[in-house]
């Protein structure tokens, strides 16, 4: 009998052998039990676990999952009203909340470190006839990245990401039952340093024992980490991993925020990935990414410049970056407002756009100039030349965020754009400014036709659609403060 992996067009002799090797290691590792998950639009994984010896076959017929998980705001509420007439009209398939398929990558099969006998694989939806489901947001990805391959290039990405870890002090009021709400309450919790010494050793030391166990586990998942350090703000720390292709940038930020959660929470400290955690005098965490494009012939950066371009200047994008670097480097800047919601998609991040904060608050690019929305790092010569988008927050879903680059830029080679000069006073002049609020970067993404048609407008729909219903009810709130400590302090 045809699986459901061979209906959906996936499974051939490559993946049977990987399905076939990983049953194997399953069984070898002595796994008792094995999480299909699958990352949804706010970028948290989601699934199911399923005993070890069930697991073989759910990679070949696939895992059950309601189909609304996809149609969830930040709440967890339904965004879309399936069970009336016509209320998922615009989402065929999705009526009355019915079944999609998960089918897990055999090749993915991770043993988690934090937890006995237990591993995860990494799975896809599709919908009950095979058909991929077009709203995954690692489709998205996938599908930009085809269309970055058929102009003939890659993508390399490193990333940088600021967060925060506390201490839990109490879980009181968030497991009381007479307390309970949707959503409920975080732990009390308390710094891992007071903060307001950036780098210091001393304050590394006394954040040790959670850094280890980020160290201990983002290694164990395989992870690129090179570093981790002490950031500004009190209890802010950051992680940067080495350059990969940018799917599996994209995996990797995924599984290192899902993980590193998990394990801290089992060890008394909460992660979280909010931007501005909701406490007086914290300080804004951003994710910095790091892109270049290469050539998928050579494999040479196309970034690259062996020698300042005739008649550049330091101010001009080709005295570093070669001319499809410069183009590059336009669409992001040309697309910078209408991307903004899928680098900082919460309503909280919107608060770190303010003068001398090291966040960016113009559409404006420089040269190794932290200050600008766009970083220009590296030298003629140089083959770690690259742009580093200052603009995300870490909360955001990794494989919007990498789309939303490529799309910009492809725009900016195929119209040829030209880049202005670099800026030397990124928070003086009037310049263009990036959206301060979730609503304005929703209306900036509508209003961004190519981005809208790259995208497609039946998915940027349906997204807006998520945030839309999460802007309603942030705006309607009393206390502002309280939304965002349910909301996103104690979910992301």
């Amino acid at each position: 009998m045809t699986s459901f992996a061979e209906r959906c067009g996936i499974h051939d002799a490559a993946r049977e052998q990987a399905l076939v090797q990983t049953a194997a290691a399953i069984e070898a590792s002595g796994a008792e039990l094995v999480r299909f998950t699958w990352c949804d639009v706010h970028g948290v994984l989601r699934g199911k676990t399923l005993v070890a010896s069930a697991a073989a076959a759910a990679m070949r017929d696939g895992v059950g999952l309601v189909s609304t998980l996809l149609l969830k705001d930040t709440s967890d509420r339904t965004a879309f009203k399936v069970f009336e007439p016509g209320g998922a009209a615009d989402l065929p398939g999705f009526e009355f909340a019915s079944n999609v398929m998960l089918v897990a990558d055999p090749a993915s099969w991770q043993e988690l470190p934090w937890t006995e006998s237990t591993g995860w694989l990494r799975a896809q939806p599709y919908m009950q006839d095979g058909t991929p489901v077009e709203l995954d947001t690692r489709r998205v990805l996938q599908r930009a990245l085809d269309r970055l391959a058929a102009a003939g290039y890659g993508m390399k990405c490193g990333l940088e990401v600021e967060f925060h870890i506390y201490r839990i002090e109490d879980t009181a009021a968030q497991l009381d039952p007479e307390r309970a709400a949707w959503p409920g309450l975080p732990p009390r919790v308390s710094m891992i340093h007071p903060g307001y010494n950036m780098l210091a050793d001393g304050w590394y030391d006394m954040a040790e024992q959670p850094l280890r166990i980020v160290q201990r586990t983002a290694q164990a998942m395989g992870l690129p980490l090179l570093s981790l350090e002490v950031e500004f703000g009190p209890s802010q720390v950051e992680a940067v991993f080495n350059v990969t292709d940018a799917l599996t940038a994209a995996d990797n930020m995924v599984t290192f925020r899902n993980a590193v959660r998990q394990a801290l929470l089992r060890e008394g400290y909460h992660a979280t990935f909010m931007c501005r955690p909701p406490f007086p005098n914290i300080m804004s965490s951003g994710w910095h990414l790091h892109q270049s494009l290469v050539d998928l012939k050579t494999g040479a950066n196309a970034f690259r410049r062996d020698m300042p371009a005739a008649g550049s200047v330091p101010a001009s994008a080709q005295y570093t970056l070669s001319a499809l670097g410069e183009h590059y480097l336009a669409g992001l800047l040309r697309h910078a407002r209408g991307m903004a919601v899928f680098c900082t998609p919460t309503a909280n991040g919107f608060g770190r756009f303010r003068p001398n904060a090291l966040a960016p608050q113009a559409v404006l690019w420089g040269r190794d100039n932290r200050g600008a929305m766009l970083r220009v790092v590296g030298d003629c010569g140089d083959g770690g030349t690259r742009i580093e988008n200052r603009i995300g927050e870490p909360a955001a879903n990794p494989y919007l965020y990498l789309a939303a680059q490529i799309h910009a830029g492809l725009d900016g080679i195929e119209q040829q754009l030209a880049a202005p000069p670099a800026t030397d006073s990124p928070y003086g002049g009037t310049h263009e400014m990036l959206p301060t609020s979730l609503g304005a970067a929703l209306d900036a993404l509508k209003a961004d036709d190519v981005l809208c048609e790259a995208f497609g407008r039946p998915f940027v729909n349906y997204y807006e659609r998520l945030k839309r219903a999460e802007l309603d009810r942030f705006e309607a709130a009393e206390d502002k403060d309280d939304f965002q400590r349910r909301e996103y302090f104690s979910r992301f």
